[in-house]
């Protein structure tokens, strides 16, 4: 029985490499692209300079709302640490982990506590995460200010989460 020798497939057929994803072309200068949901594009960053950026960006009745709870923030955490990561702001303290998070969709605000289940009474978005709770605001709805602020409260003084690389 002869030798069978084995052929080798030209390398473009033996890999295939798959073709770079295409990357977004940069917004115009002043300009903030909306997501889809109206969720403003704001390169992540640490500090209040890209929470400003992101919140001044929000479409309509959303920005003054966007202010509100940034302030109310301010106000009930002092030292209070801002980033902007996957496109939304988040609050923290300082080897604490993070507390709160916010996020555009087309018709509400939804405010993410990361300890959600921790806070009395518990916020009344579930979440498929078993700590996790939303509070979603709506433009035609008031939001109770006080309330907020006793969870703000309640979320800093407990660790927060933390991706591990914070």
């Amino acid at each position: 029985m002869a030798a069978t020798r084995k052929t080798r497939k030209p390398p473009a057929a033996r890999v295939r490499a798959k073709a770079a994803p295409k990357r977004m072309a940069a917004p115009a200068r002043g300009k903030v692209r909306l997501l889809s949901g109206g969720n403003p594009q704001i390169p992540k960053g640490e500090g209040d300079a890209p929470v400003k950026a992101y919140i001044a960006a929000m479409p309509g009745w959303k920005s003054a709302v966007g202010k509100r709870i940034d302030a109310l923030v301010g106000k009930t955490v002092p030292g209070v640490r801002k980033a902007v990561k996957w496109n939304s702001p988040f609050y923290g303290l300082p080897g604490q982990g993070w507390f709160l998070a916010m996020h555009v969709f087309t018709r509400y605000i939804k405010l993410t506590f990361f300890k959600g289940t921790s806070l009395d009474p518990i916020p009344p978005g579930t979440s498929k995460h078993p700590e996790v709770r939303y509070l979603d605001l709506h433009e035609e709805g008031a939001f109770d200010e006080a309330r907020l602020r006793r969870w703000i409260g309640q979320a800093a003084a407990i660790p927060g989460w933390s991706t591990g690389k914070d």
